[in-house]
């Protein structure tokens, strides 16, 4: 490894680098980094580097959760960041800065199973038993607002408007700094609401599928606030404007031969058992994926009819209202498309949970259930998504087939920060109640 890492680190220097950024993706989907200087970097990937072993179970506003089994229990120690130089990137708006998805551990060597990436990894493991490699990519929507006055720089409904889809001076720099990293865009346009914005990339093999989208979000937001605006993937800013949606595509793919596993010609809409399988298993295990997909209050705002945005548990070929809107192309790009996720969601834990419950449905041979006639979201007698995220962390709670392949550190760490957030949430006292309530009563 030493001789590995050296001839990376002089690589390195000679493309001028000066600083590497070793990056943790964290339970949020953020990314949280130390920067290390170049001739430091060698030492760091041989030994590790130290990093405060709570910072998985830091909620959002950064509090420390106690409970996790990360902070007091373990009285407050270390972990290390261990660098995947697969991962290895320049930072192109920082002269001589790189940058490098770290995995963590504890002290003694052992894996930290609540890490994000871990949980991917297993999962993508079990899914290597079966056979399969797993096909992924992510959909994200986001706004790009006045870095001073947090508002959109535009008014109306404008979606693929070419006018508007260069309207902010920041886009070209941005599109640029995603190729120069490895981000394959594919298409850049405005979205449905006023000053919001879709850049789509390709998908990925294995972990490298959640790395791209993990990279790509730390980009947006970086880069749009170095340049004077703030980019955000909130899933519902403003009651009277669209959401922020995450659609997480997946298809698995033969190990051996690399043939779509999701493809039978012989069938009438060209899906095999597998994919059958796989979708039945979303949908069973819905509930259960929501705290994952949409683990902040706010996201259950965004799940309502008659706005691209699933409402019920639901499939269907091309269906836009679908949970699961499966993509039938009868040839090698047939594969699933996951609706529900928030743009906000961690691309790790929305892959994780997509491909958890997909796995159950191969493993236990679900059935699935003839799609409806119509929009989805039209049949009042489909069984509707969770509409809090309290509730939804009861229903991953209660599916304990999701929480073992989850892995019981992860599902204590995610649901203790969660909970530890939700009462920080009901404790606060809104503008809303005041406007309510103050003068009447």
């Amino acid at each position: 490894m030493a001789e590995n890492v050296s001839e990376i680190v002089s690589t390195l220097k000679d493309q001028g680098a000066k600083y590497v950024r070793f990056e943790l993706p964290d339970t949020h989907g953020t990314s949280r980094s130390k920067t290390v200087p170049i001739d430091k970097v060698q030492g760091y990937a041989e030994r590790g580097l130290n990093l405060y072993g709570g910072t998985l179970a830091l909620d959002t506003a950064a509090s420390v959760v106690p409970g996790s089994g990360l902070n007091e229990e373990i009285n407050y120690a270390d972990t290390k960041l261990w660098p995947d130089f697969s991962t290895l990137r320049p930072v192109p708006w920082i002269e001589g800065m790189w940058k490098v998805i770290c995995d963590l551990t504890f002290l003694d060597g052992s894996p930290v199973e609540a890490a994000p990436r871990f949980v991917l990894k297993r999962l993508l493991d079990e899914a290597a038993a079966r056979g399969v490699s797993v096909k992924m990519g992510h959909e994200f929507e986001f706004y790009l607002l006045d870095g001073e006055t947090m508002e959109p720089f535009f008014e109306g409904l404008h979606i693929f408007n070419s006018t508007r889809n260069h309207w902010v001076e920041g886009i070209e720099p941005l599109l640029d700094a995603l190729i120069v990293q490895g981000i394959d865009v594919i298409t850049h346009n405005c979205e449905y609401a006023a000053s919001q914005f879709e850049v789509n990339f390709g998908p990925g093999v294995g972990l490298e599928g959640a790395d791209k989208a993990f990279t790509f979000k730390a980009t947006v937001k970086e880069l749009s606030q170095k340049l004077g605006y703030h980019a955000t993937f909130m899933s519902k800013p403003w009651a009277e404007r669209a959401g922020c949606g995450c659609h997480v595509h997946i298809g698995l793919l033969d190990k051996d031969s690399g043939d779509n596993a999701f493809l039978d010609h012989t069938d009438p809409d060209g899906l095999s058992q597998s994919a059958k399988a796989f979708t039945a298993g979303i949908l069973k295990h819905a509930k259960a994926m929501m705290p994952l997909i949409g683990p902040t209050p706010n996201c259950y705002h965004r799940l309502a009819p008659h706005t691209f945005a699933p409402s019920n548990i639901s499939w269907g070929i091309e269906d836009r209202t679908a949970m699961v809107r499966v993509k039938a192309s009868k040839d090698d790009a047939a594969h699933i498309e996951m609706r529900a996720a928030s743009g906000l969601s961690n691309p790790y834990l929305s892959a994780a949970a997509t491909l958890a419950a997909g796995l159950l449905g191969m493993k236990n041979g679900y059935p699935l259930a003839p799609e409806v006639a119509g929009p989805s979201e039209e049949d009042e007698s489909l069984e509707k998504l969770p509409k809090r995220l309290d509730v939804a962390l009861d229903a991953l709670a209660a599916d304990t087939a999701m929480c073992e392949l989850l892995g019981a550190p992860f599902v204590k760490v995610f649901t203790t920060v969660k909970r530890h957030e939700l009462a920080r949430f009901h404790a606060h006292v809104t503008d809303w109640e005041r406007n309510e309530y103050m003068e009447v009563y």
